[in-house]
Parts: structure tokens; C-alpha cells; sequence
């Protein structure tokens, strides 16, 4: 899908990734991935009853193939899974239990990049809806806007995405979930990643798709293919209802 100005999009809903295009894949890696790492053990064998952490475990036995593995069993394959920076729904799932009890008791602040915020709030002023698609949980995506430097930016969103409710975000069907339960049509609506692989399927969707490129980013020096491409967000304009921001 093409248009004029590559960088203006007339649409209704703006869905946003949040590692390498809101913030930095670095404060994940070298913040939040310790602080799950460290607490994985506890939470596996004190609180294995609890719903979220009992679907995960099933899940993770699923996934090996070892329906009788044990919380040391598990806890190794997520700490495998930790360090291959592997996208599964039930790492994610107990990943997201521990952020979000950190962001609450204050442990964890979540990393905005400078130019996001203020786009966000120029965007959701001027009448578009904002969504967030991420690997990481409902959860963890909810404590992140929560809890962020800027405060709470839980009020800019209008629902959040991620591998369970969705699907893969490599996968053209996910994306038309995500049309189908937000009521926006795929050609109203428009994705910014980092990676090129989403943005494909974005695309094959009916979605306009961006890339956002920024220095130090793990998909930096790969580009985004040949998709528009955007260094920061306030070099891209929406249209909805007929104003522009």
C-alpha cells in the first residue's frame, strides 16, 4: 500500500510495537530480563497454584514435550528461552506476572523514548486510537504504560495486544484479529516495528506499516525492507477525521 508522503498516513488507529520502536530493546535486556531471571525459581515453586503461573507451566511442559518436568526443569528452559531472547507466549506470561508486581512496588520504571510520548498525546488529542501489539503480556504491557517517567499513559491506549490474544507477530492473521476486535478497518490503521518480519505481515494484512529505525537498535543495520521508514515518531503525520498531526 503506498502514498504520497510516505511518512503521512490517513488512518484511524495507530498500533505501536514497544521494544526498538517506543523504547529500548537495551532497558529490557539489561533491566527487566535479570529482574525475571532472578525471581523465576521462587514464583515456580511458592505460587505454582495461581491461574497465570499454572496455564505458563502447562504451556512450557507443552512446548518440551515433558509433561512431568518440574519447576527446576522449568526454570531452566526459561532461562534458555531468556537468553535465545525467545518469543514464547508462556515466558512472556510469567515474565509479565513478575514486571508488573515490580512496577507496582516501584522496583522497575519503565524507558520512553523521547520523542514517543509527545506523539502519542498529539495523536490520541487529535481523535486516533492507540494500541499496543507486543511480544511481551497484557500484563507487562499494562504495568509499562502505567509506570512510566512520564506517568500514567494507560489513558492514551485503547487496548492491548500481545501473542496469546493476538497470535505470532510474524503471522498476516494476527493482524486481522486485531482489525476484527478493534472495529478499525486494516486499511485504517497503521503499525510501527522495528522488525521487518512484522511489518511484512502488517502488509500482507491490509495495514500500513513503518519502520522505525533507531541507532543501537538490534535491527538497525538490517533496515526495514521496503517499507517506509521513520527515525523517530514525530517525522510521521496521521489523518483522522480530517485533521493531521
Amino acid at each position: 500500500m503506498s502514498v504520497r508522503n510516505p511518512l503521512h498516513f490517513p488512518v484511524d488507529a495507530v498500533v505501536l510495537d514497544i521494544e526498538g520502536t517506543t523504547s529500548a530493546t537495551g532497558f529490557v535486556v539489561d533491566v527487566l530480563y535479570p529482574y525475571s531471571r532472578a525471581r523465576f525459581g521462587e514464583l515456580l515453586t511458592e505460587r505454582a497454584g495461581e491461574p497465570a503461573v499454572a496455564r505458563a507451566i502447562a504451556q512450557v511442559r507443552e512446548l518440551t514435550g515433558e509433561p512431568e518436568a518440574d519447576a527446576a526443569a522449568i526454570e531452566k528452559t526459561l532461562n534458555t528461552w531468556l537468553d535465545e531472547d525467545r518469543k514464547a507466549t508462556p515466558l512472556k506470561t510469567l515474565q509479565g506476572v513478575l514486571w508488573s508486581e515490580g512496577f507496582a512496588r516501584g522496583d522497575l520504571v519503565s524507558h520512553f523514548y523521547d520523542d514517543v510520548v509527545p506523539a502519542l498525546r498529539a495523536w490520541h488529542a487529535a481523535g486516533s486510537a492507540l494500541y499496543v501489539y507486543s511480544s511481551g503480556s497484557v500484563p507487562a504491557q499494562r504495568a509499562w504504560f502505567t509506570h512510566s517517567p512520564q506517568g500514567d499513559l494507560m489513558p492514551l491506549v485503547s487496548g492491548l495486544y500481545d501473542t496469546e490474544n493476538a497470535g505470532p507477530k510474524q503471522d498476516p492473521a494476527s493482524y486481522r484479529r486485531i482489525a476484527e476486535a478493534t472495529g478499525v478497518a486494516p486499511g485504517r490503521l497503521l503499525f510501527l516495528s522495528d522488525r521487518p518480519g512484522e511489518l511484512d505481515a502488517a502488509r500482507a494484512a491490509g495495514w500500513y506499516a513503518v519502520g522505525v529505525r533507531r541507532p543501537g537498535e538490534p535491527y538497525f543495520e538490517q533496515g526495514v525492507g521496503d517499507h517506509a521508514q521513520a527515525g523517530t515518531f514525530d517525522e510521521i503525520t496521521v489523518s483522522t477525521n480530517g485533521s493531521t498531526v
